[in-house]
């Protein structure tokens, strides 16, 4: 499935807002949220994301029908690794590893200000590697 690339980026500037206030509260609770919102982009499907859902609501209709589109399965990999990073963040918020926590969520801030401010996604960028790879070990290689 083809989605609109603006969509995503408007998410990633969202989880990039949610994951400043982590930072800046240590609120487990609040990135626990945010793991929930990538794991409904990952297993779900974009169109399950409630900051999708605000995108197609409010935004999308103000806007021109986009000139690309994305494979939707490069991104649903992208909220995965998002959904890794902000579990373990809230791993070690809430057992007291706080140093992790803000590693975790650091790195998962990183990548959304990326995709939010230059259109870079990290997780799409990794996912052809990972399927080249699977595709060798399927292979026997």
């Amino acid at each position: 499935m083809q989605t609109d690339p603006r969509g995503h980026r408007f998410a990633a500037a969202l989880a990039s807002l949610v994951l400043v206030v982590v930072l800046i509260t240590g609120n487990e609770f609040l990135l626990a949220a945010q793991a929930l919102v990538f794991a409904l982009g990952a297993f779900g499907g974009l169109r399950s994301s409630p900051y999708g859902w605000l995108f197609r609501t409010f935004v999308l209709p103000h806007l021109a029908p986009p000139t690309e589109t994305e494979d939707e399965r490069s991104l649903r990999f992208a909220q995965g690794v998002g959904l890794v990073f902000t579990s373990v963040g809230a791993l070690g918020y809430v057992t007291g590893v706080t140093w992790l926590g803000l590693l975790a969520t650091a790195f998962a801030l990183a990548a959304a200000f990326l995709n939010s401010a230059f259109g870079y996604c990290l997780g799409s960028e990794i996912y052809p590697i990972v399927r080249r790879a699977q595709g060798r070990l399927g292979a026997g290689a």
